[in-house]
């Protein structure tokens, strides 16, 4: 049985973690390994804090690599277009919904788990709403359980 879990994310979500990638490997990790080597020289490790701080970055950003690759290996790049079902189009992964609740309305864009931010209006297909959001058309009503209560959206447009 295959449980590798597959990683949902746009193309510059893909693009951020290609750069945070690169980033530690050509650049990051040769600098702490440099420090690394200099605490060495400074002689007794035991009582060396530079070098310990050191060994602990350098840990830190091989765990942060091994992460990422394995991240990597399991991306789906997610389209960003609607859906569509019938020629209606309807919420999916990638696409930007604009809801109306209460007298106001929202937009949001509907992302993977590991881009999800809710301060730039990016939900996870995975939350709440993401899931009641998925797979309704324009037009169509939902309720998601909020710790104030049911609130009710109405999806009125998906670009």
């Amino acid at each position: 049985m295959n449980t590798v879990k597959k990683i949902y994310l746009t193309k510059e979500g893909l693009e951020d973690l290609r750069k945070e990638h690169e980033e530690l490997t050509k650049k990051r990790r040769p600098e702490v390994l440099d420090m690394v080597s200099q605490a060495r020289n400074q002689g007794d490790l035991s009582e060396n804090a530079e070098y310990q701080a050191a060994r602990d970055e350098l840990s830190f950003i091989d765990g942060r690599i091994d992460e990422l690759e394995e991240m990597l290996k399991q991306v789906v790049l997610i389209e960003e277009k609607p859906g569509k079902t019938g020629g209606k189009k309807i919420v999916d992964l990638g696409a930007t919904v604009t809801l109306h609740v209460g007298s106001k309305e929202h937009v949001y864009t509907v992302v993977g788990e590991f881009e999800a931010d809710p301060a730039e209006q990016k939900i996870s297909n995975q939350s709440p709403l993401g899931k009641a959001l998925m797979g309704k058309a324009v037009g169509e009503k939902i309720e998601v359980e909020a710790p104030a209560g049911k609130v009710a959206y109405t999806v009125v447009s998906i670009k």
